[in-house]
């Protein structure tokens, strides 16, 4: 460990990532870049998103979510490879999972399993559905957990097809509620001594977000529109749409009565702050085509990043709707350090982020790039397990690592 790396929040902390795609990986890259050591558990293949990236599109996502680990192969398959694997956690803090339910017990290496080897390890898990329920063992992924939590339902217009999110919402509520409940029991094992096995589902992790949709459902019943298009999901703030202008469109919300009145004297309307269908937010709310349509009157004359600047220049929330390529340039994120540019090996010069999580005095540690399959199989298995070069030899020739 670098002498830089010994000051950060997690530091000497050992992880051990079992865990593939977007949900796991997310979580334990919140913990590498928080100084803990991670080591990346693969089958000889590779985690289902490296090998994705074999049709393309699927590399950049992998180096994004893999920085600062470092990655093993290990067949758990066979008894050397799932002894291995327990030596790892006789050393380590932490083990993430987010194999379906049951599989790291037919395996031979579950919770209860692992807690016998250390009693101080946090077991991390995280599944579509959870452990437990009549959902248990129905595959899923991000978009099957969209429609299942209703976020495909709720997006879109209310006269069109329902519409998935461009995010993978599911997937990184999920990671980032699994890395949550892994430093409670982390916090907590510091005032017990023991560990203690959480898990997170992607069902559970999501719901919470649809609050505005679920408030209009308890309001309106039967008569709450399943989707709102660009509008408040619980129709509960006007204005609060997207804006068409000469160049593309703009975003702006009003959620207090003085944030519309600041939007009338940047459209030169002043005289329409006693107009009764625009005093109130109830008011607006009802009248609100009236509300839209006055707005983008005004918006469509403008050029896009000229209405931003005009309304955030009022105090107004207000934002261009930019691609992503804009995003991947963003000056504020690229300022703090939470976008960088770095040189990959495989990749190239690319565009990957930081953590979000910030900790004040502590620089954000350095990113290094995502490592090639079994990159770190000498380091881990001789140098940190004590296996001599020997037997690395022959446990390849066994089929134990690749």
């Amino acid at each position: 460990m670098s002498d830089q790396q010994k000051h950060y929040p997690l530091s000497g902390i050992t992880v051990i990532d079992l865990s593939h795609v977007y949900n796991g990986p997310y979580a334990t890259f919140l913990m590498a870049m928080a100084g803990a050591e991670v080591i990346k558990v693969e089958p000889f293949q590779g985690e289902h998103l490296r090998s994705r990236g074999d049709m393309g599109g699927a590399a950049l996502p992998f180096a994004m979510l893999n920085s600062n680990k470092k990655p093993v192969t290990l067949n758990l398959k066979s008894d050397k490879g799932r002894e291995l694997l327990k030596e790892m956690v006789a050393r380590a803090d932490i083990l993430v999972e987010n194999f379906a339910p049951g599989v790291m017990d037919r395996l031979g290496l579950g919770a209860a399993e692992l807690h016998q080897v250390n009693p101080r390890l946090v077991y991390g898990s995280s599944s579509g559905y959870g452990k437990d329920g009549p959902y248990r063992d129905y595959p899923a992924m991000d978009l099957v957990m969209q429609a299942m939590c209703g976020v495909i339902d709720s997006t879109g217009f209310a006269d069109q097809p329902p519409v998935k999110s461009g995010a993978a919402l599911c997937d990184f509520m999920a990671g980032i509620h699994l890395y949550a409940a892994i430093m409670t029991a982390l916090y907590e094992r510091e005032r017990t001594g023991k560990g203690r096995v959480v898990e997170v589902s992607m069902q559970d992790a999501t719901y919470a977000s649809l609050a505005s949709n679920l408030g209009m459902l308890h309001a309106r019943g039967d008569a709450a529109p399943a989707r709102t298009g660009n509008r408040h999901g619980g129709l509960g703030i006007s204005p609060y749409n997207v804006y068409r202008t000469e160049d593309g469109y703009v975003v702006l919300n009003a959620p207090g009565d003085h944030h519309f009145r600041a939007i009338l004297d940047v459209l030169g309307r002043p005289e329409l702050k006693d107009d009764p269908r625009f005093m109130t937010r109830s008011a607006r709310v009802e009248h609100f085509e009236a509300v839209d349509s006055l707005i983008e009157g005004w918006t469509r004359t403008m050029a896009r990043n000229d209405v931003a600047q005009r309304m955030l220049a009022a105090k107004v929330p207000c934002a261009p709707v930019r691609n992503l390529t804009e995003v991947m340039h963003d000056e504020n994120m690229h300022a703090r350090g939470s976008l960088q540019w770095i040189d990959h090996p495989e990749l190239g010069r690319v565009v990957v982020p930081h953590s979000p999580l910030t900790f004040e005095g502590c620089a954000r540690r350095a990113i290094a790039p995502s490592l090639p399959l079994g990159a770190s199989n000498g380091e881990v298995f001789r140098d940190w397990l004590g296996h001599s070069q020997e037997e690395l030899d022959a446990m390849r020739a066994n089929g134990v690592i690749s």
